[in-house]
This record gives structure tokens, sequence and C-alpha cells, in this order.
């Protein structure tokens, strides 16, 4: 797909401006002394950021609060440009047992090591929803040409009621979680195929309650949500795979028991190691190149850091991190955090609405690199 020149030109302008912004500091207020520093605001839900080496920036909009853009990138005021264009995030493009071009729901998104653009639809309108035939799929965007270079169908790998939530790297295979039907998708990326392990096991099951603020989260129902397989990790070395739902606990299990289809289920469970860190309610994580995890707590508003050994710490605790959601390192050192705010949604809170708008975005100087299995 080719852009009309004065989009095309206005993208690589708000690139370079965006670049420039970030690396002064603040995009859309001036830098202070505070370690948490607030970067861009929206009027809409965010879970999930991604930046390019060069400074571009990429959102995702889980559609909690109301149909709309699903997939943006900012330009350096922090205004959202669809992406990769409208026709992508236009109206409803599907129907019950049928998908169109575009959308149905994303859920993550993320510059891999190839330094594209992956995107992750759900493939469902939403949890706890019937899947929509052939909407569960992995998109790869070049993010400078906007095109559409690869679409993974993960059709034979969903159930009915398979949500299909984030995606992590480890050379030719791709880890993917499954909120709504728990369980690990491994997908080879050479081959397109797909196997699915771990499925209903405790690692991958939400067995605690879900909490943020204190409180236990509650669909427009009144009854509790679960959020099953989420959160997941490579380790720097592509040996290790850190996962759990989004209440925690994680788990680790050793990549190649994931690998080889053709090892059973009894086998692949054995070498599970549950409750490797005893996480609490979590909206997002991130991995650096020293093995360290980073994991929100929706509870108490925290960034943890946990070491390759498991000792878990506390990064920041700061009230203005509600529900911080899919954590993001950039080259810079900054880890991204969307507060997302999502416990405050209708699907989430006992079907009221009472997000505070704006909705932000910080940054938080960390030191550290990102895990070069994950992106450059």
């Amino acid at each position: 797909m080719t852009l009309p020149k004065s989009i095309a030109t206005m993208a690589r302008i708000a690139s370079a401006c965006l670049a420039i912004a970030i690396i002064q500091g603040c995009a859309t207020r001036p830098e202070s002394n505070e370690p948490l520093v607030p970067t861009f605001q929206g009027q809409r839900v965010w879970n999930g950021v991604t930046t390019t080496p060069e400074g571009r920036v990429f959102v995702s909009y889980p559609q909690a609060d109301g149909a709309g853009m699903q997939v943006a990138e900012l330009d350096a005021q922090g205004r959202p440009y669809p992406f990769p264009d409208a026709s992508w995030n236009g109206p409803q493009s599907w129907a019950p047992g049928t998908v169109g071009t575009g959308y149905v729901r994303v859920n993550a998104l993320r510059i891999g090591p190839d330094g594209k653009l992956w995107i992750v639809d759900a493939g469902a309108p939403g949890m706890g929803q019937a899947a929509v035939k052939g909407g569960a799929r992995l998109f790869r965007f070049d993010p400078q040409t906007r095109q559409l270079l690869q679409t993974y169908d993960l059709a034979t790998a969903v159930y009915p009621y398979s949500y299909i939530d984030d995606v992590r790297f480890n050379g030719r295979h791709a880890y993917i979680t499954d909120a709504g039907a728990p369980g690990l998708i491994v997908l080879d990326l050479q081959t397109g195929a797909t196997h699915r392990v771990l499925d209903n096991n405790n690692a991958t099951t939400a067995t605690r309650p879900l909490r943020a603020d204190g409180r236990a989260i509650l669909d427009a129902k009144g009854q509790p949500v679960r959020v099953h397989a989420d959160q997941l990790e490579v380790s720097p070395d592509g040996q290790w795979l850190y996962f759990q739902p989004a209440s925690g606990p994680m788990a680790r299990i050793a990549t190649r028991w994931l690998n080889n289809p053709a090892i059973s289920e009894k086998e692949v469970e054995s070498h599970v190691e549950l409750g490797w860190a005893d996480t609490p309610s979590t909206g997002g994580t991130a991995i650096d190149a020293q093995g360290n995890l980073y994991t929100t707590d929706t509870d108490k508003r925290r960034i943890l850091r946990i070491s390759p050994d498991g000792r878990v710490s506390t990064l920041i605790q700061d009230d203005r991190l509600v529900w911080a959601d899919a954590l993001w390192i950039d080259s810079q050192g900054f880890l991204w955090i969307p507060a997302s705010q999502l416990n405050l949604t209708p699907g989430f809170n006992h079907g009221r609405m009472e997000v505070k708008y704006p909705v932000w975005i910080y940054r938080l100087q960390i030191h550290a690199r990102p895990s070069p299995l994950d992106h450059s």
C-alpha cells in the first residue's frame, strides 16, 4: 500500500520531530526532575505502546471505552493517525463467520527484532465472546512503507472462545498467549505451522482474583473477570519463557520443551516451574538485555523488577500508574508505561465508566537496554 505523497511527507516530518522530542524529553509536557516523565496524553484508553529506534511511536486501543481506531502512529504532539490507514481501522469489517480486510480486535503490538511492526488480532470482539472465524491473526507490517508484509493465520490453534493476547519472539519461533481459552500457541515463523501447549494448565489458567486499586475486578454482570494466559517474556539467551495469567503468579519453562511439536503434552507439563515468581495482578511486562523482568502491579500502582534468579523489588510506586499496561524498553534506556485505566472501563468495573481523561503514557529511565531477542 502506497501513501499519498502529502501523508508520507507528514509521516517523515512527524517521525523526525518525534525523535528529537523523545531525546530531549517529554513531547507534550516540559521535562521535570520527576523520575516518571509524562510523555503522551490521549482521549481514549490505550493498552500498548512501541517505538522504533528512529523514534516513531505506535499505540493500540483495546476498544474498552468504545469503538474507534485500533492502531495509531503518534506524531510529535501526540496526535494519532490510523495505521496502516483508515480502512483497516474503520467500522466493523467482519460479521459472524467471516472476516474482511481490517482488524477484529487488536490486543497488542510491538516492533520485533526484525524492525517490523507486529500486531496481534485477538480474533474475538471481546473477552468471553465467541471467536470470529479467521479473525485470530498475527500481522507483520513495514513501519516505513506501512505495507502489510505477512499475515499468520492462527485458525488451526484457536478454540471457540479463544482471545489471542500477546506475542514474543525466539529465533524462528513466536510464542503467543491465549487469554480466553487458557494455553500457549507456538508459531513457526518460517512455515506458519502452529501447535498448542499447556492447555488449561495451572500455569496458564487464572485461578486467583484479578485485582486493581485494592479491589477485585468485576465485569458488567458483577462476575469476576478471568484473564488467562496473558503476559510473557523470553530470556535474552532464548533459553526460558516466562509467562502468567493476568492475576499471576509467573511460571517459566525451558523453551526447548516448547519448540518441538513432537514432544508430548505430559512431558511439556512436567517441566513447568509453576509459581517461579509470586507476581501480583499485572497489566504488562518487559525484559531487558540482562534478563531482568519488569512487571506492573495493578493493585498497588507499582512497577516491580524481577532479577533472573527470581528476586522481586519495587522499581517505582506512583498514584498516576492506574492500571499500568504493556511495558516497552526503548534504545535510550527508558521504560514506557501506558497508564491505561482499564480497571475504570465498564468491562472491568461492574459496568461503570469512570475513566478520568486524559489517559497518559509515561516514561521512566531504567538505564537498561532491551533484550536483543525482543527488539533492537
